[in-house]
């Protein structure tokens, strides 16, 4: 008989077999996830709880599961939210000093509604980078969550998304919610050990998410597996089916750059990339490598012109940065905002023609492939640099964005996928990417390559 320890482990389609098969119920699942995060050493990954929240809707769904009447596929399941979305009776941050004492709100934002109305249980509001603007995940306004997988090292957790990926990595939460405008699930997903969805721009409803840049904000699902990306991608939509369907080796193609990807690239990020191509090939999928232009296009457009989040972020919070309240948002994140205070309409203009150009000439070269990738040429750096010197900080976060943020230039979703870890025992992740509306078959073929690249690792 399984443990209640245990069943609070495991994924969460794991919960929902305990709760079907009479082994535990959402009250005692959601009651030992509330004591592992009072008891952790770590006080940095929450930043606001829902306890009387969270037992009255594990308390309903408990009577569903009575009853025999659940209301979806992950109803009672614990879930955690990126402090910059919207959930009624708590504040949204956004993982500044400036809101640490905002009201709280009053409604929930349509994601979280719609996971409600699935009977999923709100655990409460995960830490950030503040604003959503870097890919490491430092806070110095509610401190820095520590990466799980270095226990003598203060290592980073990856951004933004800093208190979701800890929060699974560290088997606290078996799925949270966080957005992505540069890599901010798929870093912390990567760093983490974990799998990280990065959603076509559009796919999943923004409204009740603190902006950073709206032509690139995404909202996505962190988890344990790949199946639960799925399942929390059908509910946050509020769908009640799913178009996905699993792949088959035999008819996936990838495309693995000859250029960019692997630049520098940590010798043991490379050699897990290269052994899970290898097993890949192995099971039947077809690889091509070739090289793809249109990758040093898109870094020398940001190189010349600058950013589409840079000029957004600078719109949405030009009225902080250009007042006497920066002086209490965090140095490293204004200085990136401020880059956008310098492009011109010009800059603006021009990024987003060649952007325009760039994804159709991306899409006819994949011809229907998957573009893959290491989803950090780097594992978790230390965290102590870093927040001693700010140009060694720059330099590391953009080692750490330089891929992922690849894919939101160019309009991609795509999948970070655990493949392994460096000789310091730090994961190291393999990104499958597709072009814009195909998350469908990127998750269908992902359950796929996910099967394929655990074995190898195993």
């Amino acid at each position: 008989m399984s443990t209640i320890d245990e069943i609070a482990s495991r994924t969460a389609t794991g919960m929902v077999a305990a709760f079907r098969a009479g082994e535990a119920n959402p009250v005692e699942v959601t009651q030992r996830v509330l004591q592992r995060i009072g008891n952790s050493g770590d006080k940095n990954i929450f930043l606001s709880l829902t306890p009387e929240r969270a037992l009255r809707e594990a308390a309903a769904s408990t009577t569903r599961y009575l009853e025999g009447k659940p209301l979806s596929a992950l109803d009672g399941v614990p879930i955690g939210w990126k402090d910059l979305i919207d959930v009624a009776g708590a504040r949204t941050t956004a993982g500044s000093n400036l809101f640490r004492d905002a009201q709280p709100r009053t409604v929930d934002a349509p994601i979280v509604a719609n996971a409600a109305a699935a009977g999923m249980v709100c655990i409460g509001k995960l830490n950030l980078t503040e604003f959503a603007y870097s890919g490491l995940g430092l806070n110095p306004n509610f401190g820095t969550p520590v990466n799980p997988h270095d226990a003598k090292v203060n290592r980073a957790p990856g951004g933004s998304s800093s208190g979701c990926g800890v929060a699974v990595g560290a088997g606290i939460l078996p799925l949270a919610i966080g957005t992505d405008t540069g890599g901010s699930v798929r870093i912390p997903a990567a760093f983490n050990g974990i799998v990280g969805y990065k959603t076509s721009h559009g796919r999943i409803d923004a409204r009740g998410v603190f902006p950073l840049s709206r032509t690139l904000d995404t909202v996505g699902p962190l988890a344990r597996t790949v199946e639960d990306c799925i399942l929390a991608d059908m509910i946050l939509r509020g769908a009640v089916t799913s178009a996905v369907r699993r792949g088959n080796p035999a008819s996936i193609t990838v495309l693995a750059p000859q250029n960019v990807v692997l630049d520098i690239a940590d010798a043991d990020v490379a050699a897990n990339y290269e052994r899970s191509l290898d097993a890949l090939a192995r099971s039947g999928v077809t690889i091509r490598r070739e090289r793809v232009d249109v990758l040093e296009a898109a870094l020398e457009m940001t190189a010349r012109f600058g950013t589409v989040t840079a000029a957004e972020a600078y719109h949405e919070h030009r009225e902080i940065v250009d007042s006497d309240r920066v002086s209490v948002v965090d140095r490293r994140v204004v200085r990136r905002i401020m880059d956008g205070k310098r492009m011109s309409a010009n800059d603006f203009i021009s990024i987003q023609r060649t952007r325009e150009t760039l994804i159709a000439q991306l899409e006819k070269q994949l011809g229907g492939a998957f573009l893959v990738m290491p989803t950090t040429a780097i594992t978790a750096p230390e965290i102590a640099p870093l927040d001693a010197d700010d140009d060694l900080f720059n330099k590391v976060n953009l080692s750490a964005l330089r891929n992922t943020m690849l894919g939101n230039i160019l309009g991609l979703c795509a999948l970070a996928l655990p493949n392994g870890s460096d000789r310091n025992g730090l994961p190291t992740s393999f990104l499958l990417s597709a072009c814009y509306g195909a998350d469908d078959r990127l998750l269908g073929d992902g359950l796929c390559v996910e099967k394929i690249i655990n074995e190898a690792v195993a």
